[in-house]
């Protein structure tokens, strides 16, 4: 039987892979054992750029594929 090392979960946080919970507060939930019932989730705010600078560099990439395009072709002619 392989020991668990409890000493070393006491100090972690909600937000890691594994932590200890309270037996009075898993009492309190009627012994969920959901990880999500315990587990704190942080979320991170994402930046995106605008619909429009986006549209802007798929239209340049385009005109390049195009330029590319138009020069194989020039090329087999």
């Amino acid at each position: 039987m392989r020991r668990v090392n409890r000493a070393g979960e006491v100090g972690r946080e909600r937000t890691e892979q594994s932590f200890l919970v309270p037996k009075a507060e898993i009492a309190d939930t009627d012994y969920d054992l959901s990880i999500n019932r315990y587990k704190q989730v942080v979320y991170e705010e994402v930046q995106h750029e605008s619909p429009q600078k986006i549209l802007a560099e798929l239209k340049a990439l385009e005109a390049e594929i195009m330029r590319g395009m138009d020069e194989l072709e020039g090329m087999l002619s």
